[in-house]
């Protein structure tokens, strides 16, 4: 089973959406919640300089926001993703 970060904050609807599709796939991910200076600086620089939320990562490879995430799931490459280790 693949390690998913995902960046968040508290009142986030597309954090909440990430995380319940990951949910449907059967997946557990770390939450970071970048509420706090220190963690949003951090992922800001481990996500190229992007500053939304949220930032995911599939076994520390940036795949972007929601959008991408969903992206991946229509064209039937998260699944592999996950399953990847």
């Amino acid at each position: 089973m693949a390690s998913v970060t995902i960046y968040s904050t508290n009142y986030c609807p597309y954090c909440t959406r990430a995380k319940e599709l990951l949910k449907t796939k059967g997946q557990a991910y770390t939450e970071i919640n970048v509420e706090e200076d220190a963690a949003r600086e951090a992922m800001i620089v481990k996500a190229g300089g992007r500053r939304s939320v949220p930032q995911i990562f599939i076994n520390d490879i940036h795949v972007g926001g929601f959008d991408d995430l969903h992206a991946l799931d229509k064209e039937g490459k998260l699944e592999a993703m996950l399953r990847a280790d």
